[in-house]
């Protein structure tokens, strides 16, 4: 469901949640063979300029009948997936990567072991940020209530 203010302004993307992303959820669209790129923006959450950047990077190749952009199954598929990795914390190349290995032999297999086995390195590469970005916060705790104290130090000067 698109958030309101998207449609307001198409520039702003909106956050689908990890349940959404994973397929938790359930799919209202099982049906449905083709989508329009405003359909995949408005249902995802991203703007037309973050697909069509999607498109050039090679993440994504709806077909064209005209000017219209039409998204396969698999563009939708792979747009999901493009989303979990970049919330994950991965670049578009390492999504592309773990996209890809699902067109290998035993692709299915190999893509979630590849992926289990990424996800579990990204999980400490953020944990270790996590520490970092704590300690730097308690680093800014201490230097702002330092700088306060020297102000009012020199107020009742």
């Amino acid at each position: 469901m698109a958030n309101p203010s998207t449609a307001e302004r198409p520039d702003v993307e909106f956050e689908v949640g990890i349940d959404f992303l994973l397929g938790l959820t359930g799919d209202p669209h099982a049906d449905k063979e083709t989508f329009r790129i405003g359909d995949l923006s408005q249902e995802f959450g991203v703007t037309l300029r973050t697909l069509r950047f999607y498109e050039d990077r090679g993440l994504l190749s709806p077909a064209r009948r005209g000017t219209t952009r039409l998204y396969s199954r698999r563009d939708r598929a792979r747009l999901r997936l493009i989303l979990l990795a970049k919330m994950l914390g991965f670049s578009l190349t390492e999504a592309k990567q773990l996209i890809e290995l699902y067109h290998q032999p035993n692709g299915k297999q190999k893509q979630l072991e590849v992926s289990l086995e990424r996800f579990e390195e990204q999980r400490h590469i953020l944990l270790e940020q996590k520490r970092e970005i704590e300690l730097s916060i308690e680093a800014m705790d201490k230097t702002i209530d330092f700088a306060r104290g020297r102000l009012q130090q020199q107020a009742a000067e």
